[in-house]
């Protein structure tokens, strides 16, 4: 038998065999859990290289490079300040707008990064995860990684501007910052393990997410403040009520309240539409914040928990399905 024939026999044989699900076998609901955290923890190394990758191809082909960082989230800063804040009024009814709303665009931008990259994390590496076995779960969390490091660029942006305009929060508010990070994160994490594996067999999955995007951008106190939201509350109570069933709504709070001085003293003044000045009110923030972000977070983990159990019962065919 002639090599040639010899290697098509081999081939031949190989074809016949059934696939074999992809990974370490399951070892339960909770074994499997930590393994999964165990085999990710072991290739820490590899999901260092994925997260500089996933950096580096952003801007590859880009002049500025990394400066997008800044001109983005800047320019809809510009868009927002201009437009919402000047055009229709909402900067007379918020103390220092400018840092309100790039703040919320601040938090916003990681959650919103951190689902759309996730998302298609598996996808968008349909090449590596087809030659070679690597625990899948890396690549949403290179996703989370990369969007992290893009926070840490406008974090910068955004304590320029607070310490700019004399605003800057040295007190015990910056925890809910640093909780609203937290939470966004946790449940960032666990929608993009449950979304990207979902969008391996349903590919309208990344469509429909855009769409959801877009509406909790507007369904939450980013561009208008909650005190906008507790005055149409206050004749309907429920409002309020399902407003704050969106963890980001709660998250974007926590965050604005750690970072906007503003939001927290009653005696700053606002603008008149005639450019007279009158005394804005301090936030009336929601109640029992604090309980409600540790719950959330509790929530955060359990979520964080199904996903990774859902994403391991599908990872084994990815490879068949991309």
């Amino acid at each position: 038998m002639t090599t040639t024939a010899a290697a098509r026999e081999r081939i031949s044989r190989i074809e016949k065999l059934p696939f074999v699900a992809a990974g370490a076998p399951d070892a339960g609901p909770i074994g499997g859990f930590f393994g999964g955290v165990r085999d990710v923890l072991t290739h820490r190394a590899l999901l260092d290289l994925l997260i500089r990758r996933e950096l580096k191809a952003r801007y590859k082909d880009s002049s500025l490079g990394f400066v997008w960082s800044f001109i983005r989230p800047l320019t809809m800063l510009l868009i927002y300040y201009v437009a919402i804040g000047q055009f229709l009024g909402a900067a007379r009814s918020v103390p220092q707008y400018a840092v309100f709303v790039y703040s919320g665009l601040t938090i916003w931008g990681l959650y919103n990064e951190i689902i759309q990259a996730g998302t298609s994390s598996i996808l968008s590496n349909a090449g590596l995860i087809k030659k070679v076995y690597v625990p899948r779960e890396l690549f949403p969390l290179a996703a989370v990684g990369s969007a992290l490091f893009n926070f840490g660029i406008q974090m910068i942006v955004l304590l320029g501007a607070i310490v700019v305009t004399g605003q800057f929060p040295l007190s015990w508010n910056l925890l809910y910052a640093l909780a609203a990070i937290i939470i966004v994160v946790t449940f960032g994490v666990a929608f993009a393990l449950f979304l990207s594996a979902w969008n391996v067999y349903l590919r309208d999955i990344q469509y429909l997410v855009e769409v959801a995007l877009l509406i909790l951008f507007w369904a939450s106190p980013i561009v208008y403040s909650w005190t906008q939201v507790q005055t149409i509350g206050a004749t309907h109570p429920w409002i309020s009520f399902v407003y704050l069933l969106n963890p980001m709504s709660d998250a974007i709070l926590a965050f604005q309240r750690g970072m906007w001085e503003a939001g927290s003293h009653s005696n700053v003044l606002g603008l008149n539409a005639d450019g007279s000045k009158h005394v804005v009110p301090a936030i009336d923030w929601p109640a029992h914040l604090d309980e409600r972000l540790a719950i959330l977070f509790v929530i955060g983990l359990v979520l964080v928990y199904i996903a990774q159990r859902v994403f391991a019962r599908l990872q084994g065919n990815f490879a068949q399905e991309i």
